[in-house]
C-alpha cells in the first residue's frame, strides 16, 4: 500500500500548507468564519494552522510512533471540516452546530472517494475519522449525564491518549478568553481516562452481553459481569449497495434464512427509489415469525445510517438474539463499475448521498461487530 498522504505529511516536516495543496478538501477551511469570542484568531483556516503547528510543540509529540503521529497530524488538519458543510448565523453570531459529527462523515467520504490519492489503509482511515469525530470530548465530557459512557464508548474505537494530544493542541491553537479553563478540562479527561482504564484500550468487560447491555440498558456498571442469556445468532448486514452483502451471505451464511429487502422490493414490484416503508414492514413481520421461534437469520440490507441498525438491533436483542453487525466495503472505483453493469441500475445522486450520509457501525452498537474490507 503506498502511504501517499502519510508519507507526504512526514515528508514535508508536518506541513499543513502541503497538505492542503494536496487535498482539495482543506482550502474550503479559509474564509470560514467563526464566533471571535471563542476563536480570535481568525478563520477555520487559521485556527487550524495554530492547532497543527502546536501539536507538533506538544512534549508527548516525541514519544508517539511514526504511524501516530502521522495519523493525529491527518486528523488535525481535517477536525474542522465539518465546518465547511454546516457553519452559518444564529441570532447574529456565527455557529457550527454538530461538526464534529459532519466531520467524521465529510473526511469518510473524502478519503474514501479518493483512496488512491491518500493511499490510507481502511484502520487508518477509520482513525483519523474517529479523532475528527470525538475530539471536542475531552472539552465537554464532564458535563454528559453519564460520562463515563462517553469515555467507554469513544474508547471502543480510538486510544484517548490520542485524543486528548488532537483536543490539547485544538485548545491551544486558538485566541480564546477562556482556554484555560477549557484545558483544565482536558486534563480532567486524561485523568479520569486513566482512573477508568481506557486510557490505551478499549475497556475489558467481563463479557460480550455485558458490554452490548452497558451500552445500551440506563444505569449498568461497567464492572458488572451478567449471565449471557441470549438463545440464537442474528447476523445484521451493513455496507453500500454493491459493497459484497449477497456473495458473503452465499459464503458464510450457512444455509440461515435470509430477508432480502431488496428481493422483498422485487417480489412487490417496488422502484428502489419508492415504497420503502411497505417493504421494511413486510421484512419486519417475516423477522418477527423468525423471532418468535427463536431461528437464527441474515437481514441483508445496506444499513448505513445508526439510527436504522439501533432500532434494528434493539427489536432482535428484546427477542434473546446475539446480534452481530458485518459491515463490507468495496473501493469506490469497484463500487461505481458495479453499479454500471447492474440490471438495477442505481441512480449516481442517489449513491453518493448515501456515502455522504454513511455511518460506519461502531464497536458497541451490538454483540460483536465485524468487517471485511477489499483494499
Amino acid at each position: 500500500m503506498n502511504q501517499v498522504i502519510l508519507k507526504g505529511i512526514r515528508d514535508s516536516d508536518f506541513s499543513l500548507g502541503w497538505l492542503a495543496r494536496n487535498c482539495s478538501g482543506l482550502s474550503r477551511l479559509k474564509n470560514i468564519p467563526q464566533n471571535p469570542e471563542y476563536h480570535g484568531e481568525g478563520d477555520v483556516y487559521q485556527h487550524t494552522e495554530m492547532v497543527c503547528g502546536k501539536l507538533v510543540e506538544l512534549p508527548e509529540w516525541r514519544e508517539l510512533e511514526k504511524e501516530e503521529q502521522e495519523l493525529l497530524f491527518l486528523a488535525a488538519a481535517f477536525h474542522d471540516i465539518g465546518k465547511a458543510v454546516c457553519t452559518k448565523q444564529e441570532d447574529g453570531q456565527w455557529v457550527s452546530p454538530k461538526h464534529t459529527i459532519i466531520g467524521e462523515k465529510e473526511f469518510r467520504r473524502i478519503a474514501y472517494k479518493e483512496a488512491e490519492q491518500f493511499g490510507l489503509t481502511f484502520r487508518q482511515r477509520e482513525t483519523a475519522a474517529k479523532l475528527i469525530r470525538y475530539h471536542g470530548l475531552p472539552v465537554w465530557f464532564w458535563t454528559k449525564r453519564r460520562p463515563e459512557l462517553d469515555l467507554l464508548k469513544a474508547a471502543e474505537s480510538i486510544p484517548l491518549r490520542l485524543l486528548y494530544l488532537l483536543s490539547k493542541a485544538d485548545i491551544q491553537g486558538r485566541i480564546e478568553k477562556q482556554s484555560g479553563k477549557m484545558e483544565e478540562n482536558v486534563e480532567l479527561f486524561a485523568d479520569y481516562a486513566r482512573e477508568s482504564g481506557v486510557w490505551e484500550k478499549p475497556f475489558l468487560f467481563a463479557n460480550p452481553y455485558t458490554k452490548y447491555q452497558y451500552f445500551h440498558k440506563e444505569g449498568l456498571w461497567q464492572e458488572a459481569e451478567l449471565y449471557d442469556d441470549t438463545e440464537f445468532d442474528v447476523i445484521l448486514m451493513s455496507g453500500l449497495p454493491l459493497a459484497g452483502k449477497d456473495s458473503w451471505i452465499e459464503k458464510n451464511g450457512k444455509e440461515m434464512p435470509v430477508i432480502s429487502l431488496d428481493e422483498i422490493r422485487e417480489k412487490m414490484g417496488i422502484s428502489p427509489t419508492k415504497g420503502s416503508g411497505k417493504v421494511v414492514q413486510a421484512a419486519l413481520e417475516e423477522a418477527k415469525n423468525l423471532l418468535r421461534r427463536k431461528e437464527p437469520f441474515i437481514w441483508n440490507a445496506t444499513n448505513v445510517i445508526q439510527e436504522t441498525r439501533q432500532k434494528l438491533v434493539g427489536l432482535f436483542a428484546g427477542y434473546g438474539a446475539r446480534v452481530h453487525i458485518m459491515y463490507l466495503e468495496a473501493p469506490y472505483r469497484e463500487l461505481l463499475a458495479r453499479n454500471r453493469k447492474r440490471e438495477r441500475y442505481i441512480p449516481e445522486l442517489v449513491l453518493e448521498d448515501m456515502i455522504k450520509k454513511m455511518e460506519l457501525p461502531a464497536p458497541w452498537e451490538a454483540y460483536d461487530v465485524k468487517g471485511s474490507i477489499m483494499e
